[in-house]
């Protein structure tokens, strides 16, 4: 079925910035990350963007262009950096204390990478509580540091010469903190930024900020942020995209990706073990249980939108789900997830799945940050504003419409972006239905 109204799409003409607030390891890994792969040093394995090729029309037909040249996805070349963070580190001593990529191929990025220089953040101590940084902006109302963010931004953008922008949250993950009434709608939340309003964290401050100014704002955190009707409020009444919350990485790709398969053969689950050991900066403020519990709500809540069990009692209705995290530094960024799957099958059989994935956290980040940020900021110039749940493949607790469940499954998730590309580029969904190739 081809579009019957196919969006107009502004061209991606001139620079973008690419704003981060955070410039650890997963900030510091695309940065880089971009510089190489613009100078051709490696490739730009993982991203969906850069890589990825989407099927058009009929199987027959053997048109599977790159994404990139079916829709206006800016240009490497045209992406400016820049960001806020805690500390005052330029992006190359940044990236060297984070031990992510070998010191080799940093030295030959050090000229732009020693270029990008953090901002001072919004940042307090009790949302994040293992974190004690000194780079951080002083003002003695939340409004006011919102305001200050808002002076960086335009900053940013006229003295790289840039035309647009999109933020991306790459810092760390705050405090477990609960939907209030400041959060309820826009004026409650202007006026509580103005009052200080404990219920308001500094990931809300840049999320507002970035609003007001007409920017995309994408959440990589499990962070409450823009999952509100305030700030949602904010983006329909601004017209601009919102995505988050979470870059879906290791364990809990796997998880997507298995218990679609489960449920997909009918096998029953008894019960789903997972623990993690993980040595970076996330790893040392999730060692806090008040930003664990915010982790751990967003791990949680894969399993029970993928099975579910209300309407699969017998299969799905008492599994257990625990989920574990460790800080172990001598790790650093090279996580370790092992899930142990307990599941029954044919006359209620048990039988188990062992899962070992050691893979390196900011490896998988870095990719799944560039590809949200083109396309948020391709939503932008075709149009699309508020929540933007074709890009849910890329998160853990995908934001919704209200009175809608989260899609989790990843083969549904993938669906989705690909049709959401076909309908912007005015070709024909797929249905994967097919009959008509055994037509007579």
């Amino acid at each position: 079925m081809k579009p019957t109204n196919k969006p107009t799409i502004a061209p991606a003409k001139g620079r973008l910035a690419l704003l981060t607030p955070g410039m650890g390891a997963v900030a510091t890994t695309l940065f880089a990350g971009v510089e190489a792969v613009k100078r051709g040093l490696a490739e730009p394995i993982g991203s969906v963007t850069q890589m990825g090729r989407i099927r058009l029309g009929k199987r027959n037909e053997n048109r599977s262009p790159l994404i990139k040249e079916l829709v206006p996805i800016a240009a490497l070349e045209d992406i400016r950096f820049g960001g806020w963070d805690v500390f005052p580190d330029d992006a190359y001593a940044s990236a060297t204390h984070a031990q992510v990529l070998e010191q080799d191929l940093l030295d030959q990025l050090k000229e732009p990478l020693q270029a990008i220089k953090p901002m001072e953040a919004v940042f307090a101590p009790e949302y994040v509580k293992r974190l004690h940084g000194t780079h951080v902006k002083k003002a003695p109302t939340k409004r006011e540091l919102g305001e200050q963010l808002r002076a960086d931004i335009r900053r940013f953008m006229k003295d790289n010469g840039c035309d647009r922008a999109v933020m991306l949250w790459c810092a760390s993950t705050e405090v477990y903190i609960e939907p209030s009434a400041v959060h309820g709608d826009l004026a409650s939340f202007e006026k509580g930024l103005q009052d200080n309003d404990p219920a308001i964290a500094p990931s809300m401050i840049y999320a507002w900020a970035a609003l007001k100014e007409g920017v995309p704002f994408a959440n990589g955190a499990p962070n409450l942020t823009i999952d509100t009707p305030a700030l949602l409020q904010l983006a329909k009444e601004q017209g601009v995209p919102v995505m988050g919350k979470d870059f879906k990485t290791g364990q809990t790709l796997m998880k997507t990706t298995i218990a679609p398969m489960l449920k997909a053969r009918m096998l029953g689950l008894e019960g789903w073990f997972s623990t993690n050991i993980l040595g970076n900066r996330d790893g040392e403020v999730l060692d806090d249980p008040g930003s664990f519990k915010t982790k751990e709500v967003s791990k949680l809540s894969v399993l029970e939108h993928i099975l579910q069990p209300k309407l699969y009692p017998e299969l799905y209705g008492h599994f257990d789900h625990k989920v574990t995290i460790h800080y172990y530094p001598p790790r650093r960024d090279n996580k370790e997830g092992w899930d142990a799957i307990d599941i029954k099958g044919w006359l209620g059989y048990p039988m188990q799945i062992k899962v070992n994935f050691q893979c390196r956290d900011s490896i998988l980040a870095a990719p799944v940050a560039l590809d949200i940020a083109l396309f948020i900021d391709l939503a932008a110039r075709s149009g699309m504003k508020g929540i933007q749940e074709w890009m849910s493949f890329f998160f853990k607790s995908p934001q919704h419409a209200e009175g809608l469940y989260p899609e989790h499954d990843l083969f549904i998730q993938q669906t989705k972006l690909k049709n959401t590309l076909r309908h912007l580029a005015g070709e024909e969904l797929v249905t994967h239905l097919g009959l008509d190739y055994y037509e007579d």
